[in-house]
């Protein structure tokens, strides 16, 4: 159980500053970081472009892997 903890702990870790960066590369009010990556190259008001597309997939993946992650370190500490 030790190393599964261990690991979880640095999966954890990993995904928080992973979906921090990938947060901030989002493109916000006035633009952001994500315009560097071709993120601002959108032709409707509506819609965005590929690169904002799959930045939104990846954080939102991401996301999902902390929180799994976060639920397991918690069934962990339950069982101890």
């Amino acid at each position: 159980m030790t190393a599964l903890r261990i690991i979880l702990n640095v999966l954890l870790v990993f995904s928080s500053f992973v979906v921090v960066a990938l947060v901030l590369l989002h493109k916000g009010r006035g633009g952001g970081l994500s315009d560097m990556f071709g993120g601002g190259m959108s032709s409707g008001a509506g819609s965005s472009g590929v690169a904002e597309r799959n930045l939104n997939r990846l954080t939102v993946g991401i996301a999902l892997l902390w929180t799994a992650v976060i639920i397991l370190l918690g069934l962990l500490q339950r069982v101890d």
